[in-house]
């Protein structure tokens, strides 16, 4: 059986030489629909998930399982290679393997079928130690463990783009002011810088929760029907380590075929990772509002533009990761659902993982993609944000004067006097500076001089440069 005109993906274990095939030979097909998975997902994740890919994982696993076995005694040392010499996945006809397995179902026992029908062409004794021992699911796991850690290298690739790209910024913004906002309203002065190194902190502190789960969540599925290796005899473990070996995967202490919870860690990942994708580009959208104007993705012919309104400027990388940040807490929480299964094996939980999971890496990807857009590219407007704090002709300020004042007359005195200054600057439509000055009751305090320094958005920063420096250091720079 065979895929007409693919190349040959066996033992391209790193994601760039399976994206490279996949550029080669148009084979592409993954959960999202092709016209759309360019908006949601990066091209090395697609080349990750692709089917041609899920399949040489399956296939990666029969061809190791041969080798382990037979340096172990179990099968004849002449069985291996013919075996392994078939595990390609060009030899296959996924569409022909698609519909088989909703007979059997799943896609593991046709393709186990099939290529043991292929290696029989060549060696028909090897055809008889295909599989030997192992499960469909122990396929079909391990197939998802490899394509997590193929995910997890294409994703610490991109969180090192973002992470640095956004701590290039802090360093150059940490003295530019810009209006920290809460509640969507001005709230106090605050350094550009800051938020960048926080944008920067949060996304290493995923690439940490990815490298965890890289190092200590990916591990060998192996266990036979039922998961007691009753088949191999007194030799199931040996063969699971040199197994394990084979594919450089840890070995985990037994089999884990009803116990999800590693996958439903690595969803959890995953989401948290869209997540601060999401938080970042929603700032970036809101500071690219007309209204505001502070910071814009990068531009370029094309890009951002209305199917109507030659104007426009829409935030287009924000807004791919914003949809996928709402999508992936809900393919996480399909994830966690199917942790529920029942003793050894279980029907249904296990199968509704098969396409949530590279749903989920692919959206994860394509939020991360577009913030790496951001991060090398942002364009920032430094007269803008000035111009931005001086909107509320001064009241951003308040706060600074209330305290300085506070330690002349005690805070709440400060307070009442600095409300009712507020409401005379509004309602006069002057600045609250202005107000101060002319009232005796504060100059008798602080003196002109003295009210002129506290309106420098830059002189109340408190810890902020500190902060910055901390958030910088975080990320082991």
């Amino acid at each position: 059986m065979h895929i007409r005109g693919a190349a040959s993906v066996r033992h391209h274990g790193d994601w760039q030489t399976r994206a490279a095939m996949i550029r080669v030979t148009g084979i592409m097909s993954t959960p999202l629909s092709p016209l759309l998975a360019p908006l949601f997902s990066s091209a090395a994740m697609r080349a990750i998930c692709d089917d041609a890919s899920t399949l040489q994982y399956m296939l990666d696993f029969e061809a190791a399982l041969a080798r382990a076995e037979a340096a172990s005694g179990v099968i004849p040392e002449s069985a291996a290679a013919p075996i392994g010499n078939a595990c390609k996945a060009e030899a296959f006809d996924l569409p022909a393997l698609a519909e088989a397995a909703t007979r059997a179902g799943n896609l593991a026992i046709p393709l186990v079928k099939n290529l043991t029908a292929d290696v029989a062409k060549a060696d028909a004794t090897a055809a008889r130690y295909v599989h030997w021992g192992a499960t469909s699911q122990d396929v079909i796991d391990t197939a998802t463990v490899l394509t997590l850690r193929a995910a997890i290298d294409a994703l610490l690739a991109d969180v090192d783009r973002a992470v640095a790209g956004f701590a290039n910024l802090a360093r150059q913004h940490r003295a530019t002011a810009v209006v920290a906002r809460t509640w969507l309203q001005h709230a106090l002065p605050m350094p550009f810088g800051l938020k960048l190194a926080e944008y920067a902190a949060a996304l290493h502190r995923s690439r940490q929760r990815l490298e965890k789960l890289r190092d200590t969540a990916l591990v060998l599925q192996f266990g036979g029907a039922a998961g007691t290796l009753a088949a191999l005899g007194d030799k199931g473990l040996i063969v699971a380590e040199r197994l394990a070996h084979e594919l450089n995967l840890p070995l985990p202490d037994a089999p884990w075929h009803t116990h999800r919870d590693r996958i439903a860690e690595a969803a959890s990942v995953l989401a948290i990772l869209a997540g601060t994708c999401g938080k970042i580009a929603r700032d970036v959208s809101l500071m690219m509002q007309t209204d505001v104007g502070e910071a814009f993705e990068p531009a370029g012919a094309g890009r951002g533009g209305s199917s109507t309104m030659p104007h426009k400027r829409n935030p287009v990388a924000s807004a791919s990761a914003l949809a996928a940040a709402t999508m992936a807490p809900q393919l996480a929480a399909t994830i966690f659902a199917a942790q529920v299964h029942d003793h050894e094996r279980s029907a249904g939980p296990w199968h509704a993982e098969w396409p949530t999971l590279p749903t989920l890496m692919l959206v994860t990807s394509g939020a991360l993609a577009a913030i790496v857009d951001i991060a090398e590219g942002l364009e920032v407007d430094t007269e803008r944000m000035r111009a931005n704090l001086d909107t509320t002709h001064g009241l951003i300020m308040a706060e600074a004067v209330t305290f300085a004042l506070a330690e002349k007359i005690g805070k709440s005195d400060a307070h009442h006097l600095l409300e009712a200054a507020s409401k005379t600057a509004v309602a006069k439509k002057t600045h609250l500076r202005d107000v101060l000055t002319a009232d005796p009751r504060v100059t008798v305090h602080l003196d002109a001089n003295r009210i002129a320094e506290l309106f420098d958005p830059m002189s109340y920063q408190g810890a902020a440069q500190a902060m910055i420096d901390r958030l910088l250091a975080s990320l082991g720079e």
